[in-house]
């Protein structure tokens, strides 16, 4: 794995996209991850230049980064855009009021409680945008990713990040739409946005959001 000289430890993934017209670099929030996206057909050598050129830069982000938030009892943990506080409990997990109790391990079991939830949330909402639209999905998978929110497949499979239950409602059922839109157009065309439109009238202001710091720093909680 390629490393960049004035940033010892900290290691690069490469990135090959078709897609791609040009080098990137994307620190994640979750663990501190450099990677280095470029063109299917560049030329290594010269990506690593540009990696090496924002070094700076690179180190002002990861210095920048917040600490990684480990969830255990007493967290104040954003569910569905509002906190809820973890406290101990013997039996099964449940939320009373603004707390969510449950037991130990907490970390792994409000996760599994998350992505429950978030499944449930995310199939309402795909299933209402779906049928606005008069189309279908073929599968609804749930995944904790780093670089995307959601994606769809040309056959119709859809693919979320269960974290997006943790932001406020509207920001999911903007992921939803954004996604479902897919569906009828699979790219980012006028067309595309137009739907979007159609489906969430005030996307932008929920896509910045998720963009923003909010959304960004739902990727940093540590269930381990």
């Amino acid at each position: 794995m390629p490393v960049l000289p004035d940033l010892p430890g900290v290691d690069l993934v490469l990135r090959r996209s078709a897609r791609a017209r040009r080098f990137s670099l994307r620190v994640s929030r979750m663990d501190g991850r450099v990677t280095l996206s470029l063109p299917a057909r560049a030329r290594e050598a010269e990506a690593l230049d540009f990696a090496r050129s924002h070094t700076d830069w690179l180190r002002k982000v990861m210095t920048d980064l917040p600490a990684g938030r480990i969830v255990a009892h007493g967290t104040h943990l954003p569910v569905e855009g509002r906190l809820l506080t973890l406290v101990p409990a013997k039996a099964r997990i449940r939320v009373d009021g603004d707390t969510i109790a449950v037991p130990d391990p907490a970390g792994p079991r409000v996760a599994a409680f998350l992505r429950v939830l978030a499944r449930e949330r995310l199939a309402a909402a795909c299933d209402l945008h779906a049928a606005a639209i008069g189309r279908s999905y073929t599968r609804l998978t749930l995944r904790d990713t780093r670089s995307r929110w959601g994606s769809c497949t040309s056959d119709g499979a859809l693919m979320f990040s269960w974290r997006l239950v943790m932001a406020p409602p509207a920001i999911l059922d903007y992921v939803a739409a954004h996604e479902v839109a897919h569906l009828e157009e699979m790219n980012h065309s006028p067309a595309f946005w137009a739907i979007v439109a159609r489906l969430c009238p005030d996307y932008a202001v929920r896509r910045a959001w998720l963009r923003g710091p909010e959304g960004q720093d739902l990727l940093g909680w540590r269930f381990a």
